[in-house]
């Protein structure tokens, strides 16, 4: 299975429970930014207890590992979990919403946009995709981060409410990060060298 064919799978399922959803990350920032490889699917799921019996039976075995526990103490916790797709090696990783007043207004801002041929898919508005990198930058997952927010700046442009990332940066604690990225997005481009031929 392709991953573009999971995350079908994954969206036909939420859909088809009626789990408002929202896809986040990297395959987020894709659709605004530039593409690079990623083996995850990131997915904002506001999934409920009483979802879970028919979720885990959208994601049977052997085609695909999950913890049903996992998942209950996910949903408890306002947390996250993750299906795998072993064959491939792909994993979707679903995170609960969590309860402070950013991830509630992420969940109602979300965007229809075509990631699949022939359906359009709930993402994350690109604010958003951008805050949530910085989260997981400031968490200490890595600089490709970093650049997917550069990505996303330089490909959406004016399509990105700069100052409600700030807004935002400034309330989780992020303002540094941010300031610095914009720094460096809107710094302009060195002038080529002129190298003058030997004698």
């Amino acid at each position: 299975m392709e991953q573009i064919d999971i995350l079908r799978h994954t969206v036909d399922a939420l859909e088809r429970l009626e789990v408002p959803y929202l896809i986040v990350g990297s395959f987020a920032s894709i659709a605004y930014g530039e593409s690079r490889f990623t083996q995850d699917i990131d997915v904002v799921a506001g999934l409920k207890a009483k979802d879970v019996p028919q979720f885990v039976a959208s994601f049977p075995a052997p085609d695909f590992y999950l913890s049903e526990s996992a998942i209950r103490n996910a949903i408890r916790d306002s947390f996250q979990f993750n299906v795998i797709h072993p064959s491939s090696g792909n994993k979707i990783d679903f995170i609960l919403p969590g309860t402070g007043l950013w991830p509630s207004l992420q969940m109602t801002r979300g965007r229809k946009i075509r990631l699949l041929p022939d359906h359009d898919v709930m993402v994350a508005a690109p604010e958003d995709v951008i805050i949530g990198k910085l989260w997981y930058y400031a968490d200490g997952a890595g600089d490709r981060h970093l650049r997917d927010i550069a990505g996303i700046l330089r490909v959406t442009g004016e399509g990105v409410d700069r100052e409600e990332v700030e807004r935002w940066a400034q309330e989780l604690g992020y303002l540094d990060i941010w300031r610095v990225i914009l720094q460096k997005v809107n710094a302009p481009d060195p002038p080529p060298s002129h190298r003058t031929a030997s004698p």
